[in-house]
């Protein structure tokens, strides 16, 4: 029997997190970390300014300011002296609706957004223009569905339950895969429809 990895831990972030986090999130520096660590699992200062083009001195720097806030934990059985060894925690992490924030963390939160949104944005862009290129790697799929909220909540832990099937652990992929992009939105749709222009009369 194949065992499974573990699935992640679900992390709420709170005000004070969202603040931390956007900072984290908004340096380039650090999320090309996160992206590395993520498909290869572990890795020292050394081997990930190698990978980014970067300096030991700023990749350390950032290693340290990411385990702060606990999105990577140091492998302290691989440590030593001066070199020290990183992994993934591969932290599940959300902010739950109706969460009391203040001006500023909230603004931290919509900021937090806007990367995301620039970035999905961006990946819809390269999926359709790569799409009859791509050899099957690139499947879109739009639907409409009429639900109530309880089959929209099955629905959502259905899919969460799908990519835990496909979960592996990072630097543990099967050979032939690649990272792939997978996103959900799920949203009423009910509301004003635009109204399309209409073709001249020829009378």
């Amino acid at each position: 029997m194949v065992e499974r990895p573990q699935k992640p831990e679900k992390r709420v972030l709170t005000g004070p997190d969202l603040k931390a986090f956007y900072k984290a999130l908004s340096n380039p520096v650090r999320r090309d970390i996160l992206s590395y660590l993520g498909e290869h699992g572990e890795a020292n200062s050394t081997s990930v300014a190698k990978a980014l083009g970067e300096s030991t001195g700023t990749t350390s720097y950032h290693l340290r300011k990411l385990a702060d806030l606990k999105l990577i934990a140091e492998i302290e059985e691989r440590s030593t002296g001066r070199e020290r060894w990183w992994k993934s925690l591969m932290t599940d992490i959300f902010t739950p609706p109706g969460l009391e924030l203040t001006a500023d963390e909230r603004e931290a939160a919509v900021k937090i957004g806007a990367l995301k949104m620039t970035h999905d944005l961006s990946l819809v862009v390269s999926a359709y223009a790569g799409y009859d290129a791509s050899a099957g790697w690139n499947q879109i799929y739009r639907a409409g569905l009429r639900m109530t909220k309880e089959q929209v909540a099955a629905f959502a832990e259905e899919y969460q339950a799908l990519l835990d099937k496909y979960l592996t652990e990072p630097g543990d992929h099967p050979p032939g895969s690649r990272q792939m992009a997978v996103r959900l939105v799920v949203v009423p749709d009910d509301g004003p429809r635009p109204t399309l222009p209409t073709a001249p009369d020829d009378d």
